[in-house]
């Protein structure tokens, strides 16, 4: 075993007694919470580690670092997740390899996501991201629709071809009311799911929560948490 598949599984290792006991003391049984890594800056080889360790779900926020990473794991069974914000102009190539976009927030982006997921003939699903800073006018730079704006972004999805409604996803906001309050605003975000629930059950995935609010998220009831940092190590710097 390399020293860094021994990194890599130790860090693993961790994050899973974190997991695990944040369920125990959520009442929630631990298969109801799915880990994704995410590798953003980290190579391929990290990814085929990871693989190596039980991963099964990945994410990535750029695309100009994920095409290519991704077509050099093509061979791996692996569900790749894109959780960066998302220009139209990189749409295509998002759609040749993730299998979810968790960063949908607007109308325009739905409607380049059907168009190449129809053309590529896919099924893509797709969370809307919800900026919980947004109602309180202290929107940050991270992206999201207002809560104000799910049901219209989510008949959207509805609607276009190629796309599949998967659920909601958040970024704890820095600012606004809930800055500072990450289960309070994993708590507001339950609360959205449930009403988007109540007329979409399909619907059902909530991903919230990353290195240092997991526990946040899985206590107020995510069923996915994107976890890098406490997985991979500290990201160098980008140039």
């Amino acid at each position: 075993m390399t020293d860094r598949t021994s990194e890599l599984a130790e860090n693993l290792a961790r994050v899973e007694e974190r997991i695990a006991a944040a369920c125990a003391a959520a009442g929630r049984a631990r298969e109801e919470v799915t880990l994704i890594v995410v590798t953003k800056t980290y190579p391929a080889s990290d990814v085929r580690i990871l693989h190596g360790l039980g991963v099964r779900n990945v994410a990535e926020n750029r695309d100009q670092d994920a095409a290519p990473k991704a077509a050099a794991c093509a061979d791996l069974d692996l569900t790749w997740h894109f959780v960066g914000q998302l220009q139209t102009n990189k749409v295509r190539s998002v759609v040749g390899y993730a299998d979810v976009v968790q960063s949908v927030d607007r109308l325009k982006l739905v409607s380049s996501l059907s168009a190449a997921a129809e053309k590529e003939g896919r099924e893509l699903g797709c969370l809307l991201q919800v900026a919980l800073d947004a109602e309180s006018g202290e929107r940050g730079d991270r992206g999201g629709v207002a809560p104000d704006g799910i049901e219209e972004l989510a008949a959207a999805v509805d609607a276009a071809p190629g796309l599949r409604l998967d659920g909601l996803m958040t970024v704890a906001p820095l600012a606004g009311p809930y800055a500072g309050r990450q289960r309070a605003a994993f708590d507001r975000l339950m609360d959205l799911s449930t009403a988007l629930r109540a007329t979409r059950p399909a619907a059902n995935m909530v991903s919230a929560g990353m290195s240092a609010d997991l526990e946040e998220a899985v206590a107020a009831g995510a069923t996915h948490v994107r976890v890098g940092t406490a997985v991979l190590g500290v990201r160098p710097k980008l140039g």
